[in-house]
């Protein structure tokens, strides 16, 4: 991130902002005080290994990247005090799941982590929506785990009728044999 302190710096980190949210599938708006530092860095390691993007942004440069979308006035009661942002950019529940596991597996680290709202698609999830919705959706790999199913099984079915007169066949040959004998 750039420097902050000049107006170019801030012009900068502005348009890293707002370049993060035309990337994104979804984001999560956290509020994360009262978490201890190992705590935070923790989550930041969960947010890594699901390849989330998790940064710690002024409520203002926020409000600036995203001045021209329509849903910014939607956010006003959002970024107050103090906002983390989690950006998925493949799966758009990865973001929501790390959070939902981290409240439920880290005990009080978990209760002082609360998510303040969830934005996908343009539009404005509330908290208990991302914690409900959002991190109960199937990731992108069980979807294609679903499609795969699906697209075998008329194939499956298709090869067992393919088989069943030869294996009728042999059960007819199997008990003419065990009348025989």
């Amino acid at each position: 991130m750039a420097a902050t302190s000049t107006r170019e710096g801030k012009t900068a980190l502005i348009g890293e902002v707002k370049g993060r949210f035309e990337k994104m599938t979804s984001a999560v708006f956290l509020d994360y005080k009262g978490m201890t530092v190992e705590q935070a860095t923790k989550l930041r390691a969960s947010f890594r290994k699901a390849g989330v993007e998790y940064k710690v942004v002024k409520n203002t440069l926020v409000k600036h990247a995203l001045k021209d979308a329509s849903y910014v006035k939607q956010l006003d009661d959002v970024l107050v005090g103090m906002t983390g942002v989690a950006w998925s950019y493949e799966d758009p529940s990865a973001a929501a799941k790390v959070v939902k596991a981290f409240r439920k597996d880290e005990g009080e680290a978990g209760e002082k982590l609360k998510v303040k709202a969830g934005l996908i698609d343009g539009a404005i999830l509330d908290a208990k929506a991302v914690e409900d919705q959002l991190a109960t959706m199937p990731g992108k790999d069980e979807l294609r785990a679903k499609l795969l199913a699906t697209l075998q099984a008329p194939l499956q079915n298709f090869v067992m009728l393919l088989n069943a007169p030869a294996q009728n066949f042999v059960y007819v040959l199997s008990a003419k044999e065990r009348q025989a004998g």
